[in-house]
């Protein structure tokens, strides 16, 4: 998606050799054009797909997710890093390993958001070693419900989560794909 790879080119920027700080638009402030433009996207890449519910991790996806939500017209539901006095019981759970903050969450879903009637689209800002979706299809699997798909905004190609998840044979598609790091500069994979 040339509007996105642009933009990470105009605003992101390369930290060491494999993290990409793109907080000026994607996960700490957000570009409400840009989201949903890439909601849009999404949709144009998915729109096969009989979804019932879009599934992300708080809180980076929360804004694709939900732009996402907006184009296909169903619910966005995340799965929530903390326990709270309203998240307790009743929960679908995972652990999930943050590559860019070092630490493993426990990540949980109501059971009351998501069933085995649900097809589901994981959305997520970034596919690096795959970790946060291997934790949301084991919440799906859990719930019985149907993996549709799994989006990406920006894919660390260079990284194993792609490969990862085309072993187990599910749709993946990513609006950026990066090659690689080189001298500060972001190479994408060529379409």
């Amino acid at each position: 998606m040339k509007l996105l790879e642009d933009r990470i080119r105009e605003d992101g920027q390369v930290l060491g050799a494999d993290v990409l700080k793109v907080d000026n638009f994607l996960n700490h402030q957000i570009d409400p054009d840009l989201m949903t433009a890439l909601g849009e996207e999404f949709h144009r890449r998915f729109a096969d797909a009989p979804l019932t519910k879009i599934l992300t991790v708080e809180s980076s996806g929360i804004a694709p997710a939900l732009a996402t939500g907006m184009a296909f017209h169903v619910p966005v539901v995340f799965a929530r890093k903390h326990k709270s006095l309203t998240l307790k019981d009743d929960l679908y759970t995972a652990t999930v390993y943050s590559f860019t903050k070092k630490t493993s969450n426990n990540v949980s879903i109501s059971k009351k958001f998501l069933s085995a009637d649900d097809n589901v689209l994981i959305i997520d800002d970034f596919l690096a070693n795959g970790q946060a979706v291997e934790g949301l299809i084991e919440i799906i699997a859990q719930a019985g419900a149907t993996l549709s798909g799994v989006g990406i905004v920006i894919e660390k190609s260079f990284q194993k989560g792609r490969a990862l998840l085309d072993e187990r044979q599910i749709k993946v598609e990513s609006l950026a794909r990066i090659k690689e790091f080189k001298d500060g500069q972001v190479i994408f994979e060529e379409d």
